[in-house]
This record gives C-alpha cells, sequence and structure tokens, in this order.
C-alpha cells in the first residue's frame, strides 16, 4: 500500500474531496430547516451525509489497493454479473424494495436504504470494459459469442432498472453501454449489432410504456408524461406537476451572481421538497451564487477530463474502457440533473454528483474513483518500467559501441 502511495494521483483525489466536503456542507444547509421543523437535530442528514464520506472513502481505499488484474479476471465478471442481477430481482420482481414516491428502487438493511441501481453502472462499465477489451478475439468467435450475449446479458440488468420504475437510470446506463460499444475499437460490424440490439431493447421498454395488459400507459409511467408537458412551460402548471421546477428557477434567480450567503436559501423552507438531493444544485445557486456554481462545474469539468486523459492514454484496454465508461456517467449525470433543474429535459430523479445526498450514489462514484487512481497508478508504474527498460537498453547499446 505505502509503496503505492507514491503513484496516487491527487488530480483525481483532490477535486473529488473538494467536491464532497462542499456537499457535506450543502447537504447540511440544504436539510436544516425540514428538521428543524419537525422536530429533529438540524445536523442529522448532514452527519448522515458524512457518515456514507467516511464509508465511501474506506471502500475507495481498499479499491486502489486491490490488484487490478483482479477486475478484469473472468471470475470477478461472473460474480459481479450473478450478484447485480439477483440484487435487482430481489428489488422489483421478488418484492424485497421499499416503495418510495410510486417507485421500488430501493432496499432497507435497517436504518440505511441502498439503491441498487446505482451500482449497476459499475457493473456495467468493467462488464463492458472486460468483454471489449478482447476485442482481438472478435476476429476468431462468431457474432452470438462476441457481442450477442453480452449486449443482451446488459440490455436485461437495464430493462430491470426500467421496471422499477426507473426511467432516468435506464436512460443513463443505455448511453453509457453506447459510449463504451463505440469507444471500443471492435470491428464496425459488431459495433453496429450491439448498437442494434440495445436500440431493440429500448423499442420494447417503449411499448411496455405505452402498452401493458392491454391498458394505455400504466399508471406507474404516468409520470413521465406529465413531466415532459411540464418541461413546455412549467409556469402552467406551477401548483402542480411543475411545482418543483418553478421553485428551482425561483432559487436560481434570488441567488443571482454573488448568493443570498450559506444558509439564506428561501426555497428550501418548504417550496422545493427534499432539497438536499435532485436540487442540491438550485440550492447551491441560491445561497453561493452564480459565480460559485460555475467553479464548482469547473472542478467538476477537470474531474471528468483528468479521468477521460488517463484512460486515452492508457497501454491497456481494459483501463482505457473503464476510465472512458467513469468519466462519461460523471457527465452524463451532470447533464441529466443540471438539464432537470434548468428546464431542457424532464425531471428525472438523478442526483448531482457528489454532492447530492445519498449514500449509494456517494459510494458508486467513490468505487469509481478509486478504480481511476487504481488505473492511474498502474499507468504510472508500467510508464516508469518502460522507461527503465529503454534506459538499460540505451546503456548496453553505448556500452557495445565503445567496445
Amino acid at each position: 500500500m505505502f509503496k503505492k502511495l507514491k503513484f496516487l494521483d491527487f488530480k483525481i483525489l483532490i477535486p473529488y474531496l473538494i467536491l464532497s466536503i462542499i456537499g457535506i456542507v450543502m447537504v447540511l444547509s440544504a436539510s436544516s430547516y425540514n428538521l428543524d421543523q419537525l422536530g429533529k437535530k438540524t445536523t442529522a442528514t448532514g452527519l448522515k451525509q458524512l457518515f456514507f464520506l467516511i464509508v465511501s472513502l474506506l471502500v475507495m481505499i481498499i479499491i486502489y489497493k486491490t490488484k487490478l488484474s483482479i477486475f478484469c479476471s473472468a471470475l470477478f465478471q461472473k460474480i459481479i454479473i450473478s450478484f447485480s442481477f439477483l440484487l435487482l430481482l430481489a428489488t422489483t420482481v421478488l418484492g424485497l424494495g421499499t416503495i418510495t414516491g410510486g417507485a421500488q428502487r430501493w432496499i432497507s438493511i435497517g436504518p440505511i436504504s441502498i439503491q441498487p441501481s446505482e451500482f449497476i453502472m459499475i457493473t456495467i462499465i468493467l462488464y463492458t470494459a472486460y468483454i471489449f477489451s478482447k476485442r482481438e478475439q472478435f476476429f476468431h468467435y462468431n457474432f452470438k459469442d462476441t457481442i450477442l450475449g453480452p449486449t443482451i446479458i446488459v440490455a436485461s440488468l437495464i430493462l430491470l432498472v426500467f421496471t422499477q420504475p426507473n426511467v432516468g437510470g435506464a436512460a443513463i446506463l443505455t448511453l453509457i453501454f453506447l459510449i463504451l460499444l463505440f469507444a471500443s475499437g471492435i470491428p464496425y460490424q459488431y459495433m453496429l449489432g450491439g448498437f442494434g440490439i440495445m436500440m431493440l431493447f429500448n423499442f420494447i421498454m417503449t411499448r411496455l410504456i405505452l402498452f401493458h395488459n392491454g391498458v394505455l400507459l400504466p399508471q406507474k409511467y404516468h409520470y413521465i408524461f406529465d413531466r415532459f408537458s411540464v418541461v413546455k412551460n412549467p409556469f402552467d402548471y406551477q401548483f402542480e406537476n411543475g411545482y418543483q421546477l418553478v421553485n428551482s428557477y425561483f432559487a436560481i434567480y434570488n441567488g443571482g451572481w454573488f448568493g443570498r450567503g450559506l444558509g439564506q436559501s428561501i426555497q428550501k423552507k418548504g417550496f422545493l421538497p427534499v432539497a438536499e438531493t435532485d436540487f442540491i444544485f438550485s440550492i447551491v445557486t441560491e445561497e453561493l451564487g452564480i459565480l460559485f456554481a460555475i467553479l464548482i462545474l469547473a472542478v467538476l469539468l477537470y474531474l471528468i477530463l483528468r479521468i477521460l486523459a488517463i484512460g486515452i492514454n492508457a497501454h491497456s484496454t481494459f483501463n482505457s474502457l473503464v476510465c472512458i465508461g467513469i468519466s462519461s456517467a460523471i457527465l452524463i449525470q451532470v447533464f441529466v440533473n443540471l438539464g432537470g433543474i434548468l428546464g431542457f429535459i424532464p425531471l428525472t430523479g438523478v442526483p448531482f454528483p457528489f454532492m447530492s445526498y445519498g449514500g449509494s450514489n456517494l459510494l458508486t462514484l467513490s468505487i469509481m474513483i478509486g478504480l481511476v487512481l487504481n488505473i492511474s497508478a498502474n499507468e504510472k508504474k508500467y510508464a516508469l518500467a518502460q522507461q527503465q527498460e529503454h534506459s538499460l537498453t540505451n546503456h548496453s547499446l553505448a556500452t557495445l559501441a565503445k567496445k
């Protein structure tokens, strides 16, 4: 572990810590009013988020210490795929999931609730990177073994997420898979085949929404069309389905360039329900201002580009695809969350990375960062070994020349 510390990438670790610490402060601020009104300790949610961060850091350290070869082994891939299916089946099909807001997305373990669909991001990134890193075999295997099987496995996981219902989560997972598919460098025939299979599954999911058991648009999917109608003009629905979006606008407007001051948000006082989750960035903008919000986005963009750069320069296809998948996952979450609170796209319930309240998302992102740190260290060690080998070769040639 201590030998590996000298390869630690602080250009990844420091932005992660900055964003996570700001997140704890803002969760504490955003949740304090509602907790006070309920007669609870105003720091309860913030302290819980701090606990999530500590656990996430410990898990991240374990991921960093683990040999990278384990993650790209066939046995590990079988384990995470099997575990992911079991977790999703237990949540929805077996009915062990807790229903909140009409969605069955969480499993309660004592006082803690986990959202399995968050961890599926890691499964899809690692499994897809593992499959596509064997691209040299695609010239020897048939279509069924190389693309059809793996794509159906990924699509089945996404379908289970969709049925919770979690349309936003399913869409993000689909995008991540398609990005990795096109970044893989596999022959275009296989690429188009994988794309076609995934589009077929998406078509099936759309049909499930529109027609189910002879009923047009099942009740649990009504919220999708409601949110699309709200986006067009939220002020027409400001006391109905557009209530949250309109108050998100008010929060951003109230903040101006420099904000009202930490803890001084108006919209968190009952106008934005559960402001510490999906609308945390609206509260950040209201309390700390547009300039600070832009600074946060700049830190996030730097982190995403740094991860992408590691992936582009990686000597291993597996390392490269994992980094591309992780940077894509973070970028998509930022885009979907901001698009929702600004009214560009329908609200999907996707959290803002590193800052929204919730242990599942923070732990998932921390595992991803741990993987990137591990890959970065691996790439640095590889580059150092190559440099030493090159120096040794040059020295040997110089010695021979003298003789």
